[in-house]
C-alpha cells in the first residue's frame, strides 16, 4: 500500500526503480516475483526542512529546568564552543542515520557553525560544511547545507567569544566563501540563509538575498520566532522581520521563514502572498516555550507549511507534522484545520521544494527513488485499515514505526536498522567526546 498523493492510500502498487530514479509506478498489476514486498504504508522520503545537526547533544540536558530561549541560548553556546571539524562529523554523522531511520531522506541542515575558536578561519575556511556534507552522505540522506550569514550579536551589537565562530565579518566575506563552497555532486546542495534580522544588518540581508538569487538557491531565516525580536525589529528598523526581509529582496517562491510564530496578519499577507514556505519546528516551539505559530492563517494566504526537527531535541516528523494541527486545536478550539494529506504533503513534496530539492517527494515517475515504509501492525498503529492509512501514520505512528528506507535507490534502513550505522551507540561516542570536561 502506498500514499501517491490526495486524501488516501492506494493498494497494490508497484514501484520499479533504475539508478536513482522512479522508472515506473503501476497500480493493481500482478506482483513480479523477484519484487521486493513492503508491508504497511510505504510513502515519499521525508524532507526535515530545518535543523541544528549539533544540537543534539543537548538532547536531556536542557530542557528540564526553567528559563526562555535566551538562557537557553547561553547553554547551546557552550557546547557549539568545543567542536571541531571532527568531533562535528562524528555527532553529524550519528544525528543524520537517526533521520534516516525517522523516514527522512534529505535534510536542510542551518549551519552557522563555519569556523574555529575566536573566529579564525580553518584552512579549509568551509571545513565545518565539508564535515556535515561527509556525515550526511554516510549516513545515507541528502542535504542542503544552508549556509548561515551570521554577522551580530543583537541589534547593533558585537558578536561575543563564542558568536565569533559564526561570522565572515561580513556579508561581502560571507558570499566570498559560500562561493568556494563545492560540496559532493548528487546527494549535496548549498543554499543560503539570513540567520536572524537580529544577526545581520538591512544591508547583509540584500547581499545574502542577491547571492541566493544569482545561484538560484533556497534561502531560509530564522522570523519572528520571539515577540523581543519583533519589538527589537521595529525599534531598530520600523519594521517587522517579515517587512524587512521583503524590503531586502528576500521574500519568494525560493523563501523559508523558519517559525513564524509571532507574525501579524500584514506578515501573513507578505508571506503567503509571495508564495513563500513557512517551516514550523512544534517540538522546539514548545519546548522553548516560543508559542504557537498560525499555521492555517499562513497556509489559507498561500505559504506552503514545511516541518524540522530544528533543535533535534527529538526526531520524528510524524510527531511534527501532526503538531502543527494539534497546537492550532489548543490555541483556537477548533479541529481539522490541517488535512492528513496536506500535513504529509508539508513532510514530504513542499519540504523538499523548500530545501532545493523538488524532483524529490513524490512516488512518481521521474521522482527520485526515496521511500519509506511504515508499519500499520505496531502496539500504536495496528487496527485500523487501509481506509484510515493516512490517518493512522499521521496522528498515531512514530518514527520507531519506521521499517525500511530507499534513497537514492539504495536500502538505507531494513527490518528498523540503518544499514551500516550503529546509529545509537555512535550517538553516545560522538556526544560523550563533546560533552566531557576536558
Amino acid at each position: 500500500m502506498a500514499w501517491l498523493g490526495g486524501e488516501s492510500a492506494t493498494a497494490d502498487v508497484l514501484v520499479g526503480m533504475r539508478d536513482d530514479r522512479i522508472t515506473e509506478v503501476t497500480v493493481g498489476g500482478a506482483c513480479p516475483p523477484d519484487a521486493t514486498r513492503l508491508a504497511g504504508l510505504t510513502m515519499p522520503g521525508m524532507a526535515n526542512a530545518h535543523s541544528h545537526a549539533f544540537h543534539r547533544a543537548l538532547r536531556g540536558r536542557t530542557h528540564g529546568g526553567a528559563g526562555s530561549f535566551w538562557t537557553w541560548r547561553d547553554q547551546m553556546y557552550g557546547f557549539a564552543a568545543r567542536l571541531t571539524p571532527d568531533t562535528y562529523f562524528a555527532l553529524a554523522r550519528a544525528t543524520y542515520a537517526e533521520m534516516v531511520l525517522a523516514g527522512i531522506t534529505s535534510v536542510g541542515e542551518f549551519h552557522y557553525l563555519h569556523h574555529g575558536p575566536g573566529g579564525v578561519p580553518y584552512a579549509d575556511p568551509n571545513a565545518m560544511g565539508h564535515a556535515l556534507v561527509a556525515a550526511a552522505n554516510e549516513a545515507g540522506l541528502r542535504i542542503t547545507v544552508l549556509d548561515t550569514c551570521y554577522l551580530h550579536g543583537g541589534f547593533g551589537v558585537a558578536v561575543n567569544e563564542v558568536q565569533q565562530r559564526f561570522s565572515d565579518g561580513d556579508a561581502a566575506a560571507w558570499a566570498n566563501r559560500v562561493d568556494r563552497f563545492v560540496p559532493l555532486p548528487g546527494t549535496a546542495r548549498v543554499g543560503a540563509a539570513v540567520h536572524s534580522v537580529r544577526a545581520v544588518d538591512p544591508a547583509g540581508m540584500s547581499v545574502v538575498a542577491d547571492w541566493a538569487a544569482a545561484t538560484d538557491s533556497p534561502l531560509h531565516a530564522h522570523v519572528s520566532e520571539q515577540v523581543a525580536e519583533n519589538e527589537a525589529c521595529m525599534a531598530a528598523y520600523g519594521a517587522t522581520p517579515s517587512e524587512l526581509l521583503a524590503s531586502r529582496g528576500a521574500l519568494g517562491p525560493r523563501f523559508t521563514a523558519v517559525h513564524a510564530t509571532h507574525v501579524s496578519e500584514r506578515d501573513i499577507a507578505l508571506l503567503g502572498g509571495s508564495g513563500c514556505a513557512v517551516c514550523m519546528c512544534p517540538t522546539t516551539e514548545r519546548d522553548l516555550a516560543d508559542g504557537i505559530g498560525p499555521a492555517a492563517a499562513l497556509r489559507s494566504a498561500g505559504a506552503a507549511i514545511t516541518v524540522g526537527s530544528d533543535s533535534n531535541a527529538i526526531i520524528d516528523l510524524f510527531e511534527e507534522s501532526r503538531a502543527v494541527e494539534l497546537d492550532e486545536r489548543l490555541a483556537a478550539q477548533v479541529r481539522g484545520r490541517h488535512r492528513p494529506h496536506h500535513l504529509l504533503e508539508g513532510a514530504t513534496a513542499d519540504g523538499h521544494r523548500s530545501i532545493g530539492w523538488p524532483e524529490a517527494g513524490a512516488i512518481a515517475v521521474g521522482a527520485l527513488a526515496d521511500l519509506v515504509s511504515v508499519r500499520l501492525d505496531t502496539v500504536r498503529t495496528a487496527g485500523g485499515s487501509s481506509e484510515y492509512a493516512l490517518e493512522t501514520v499521521v496522528f498515531a505512528a512514530t518514527a520507531a514505526d519506521v521499517h525500511h528506507v530507499v534513497v537514492g535507490g539504495d536500502v538505507k534502513v531494513r527490518e528498523g536498522r540503518h544499514v551500516t550505522v550503529d546509529t545509537a551507540r555512535e550517538l553516545a561516542r560522538s556526544i560523550q567526546a563533546i560533552t566531557e570536561e576536558p
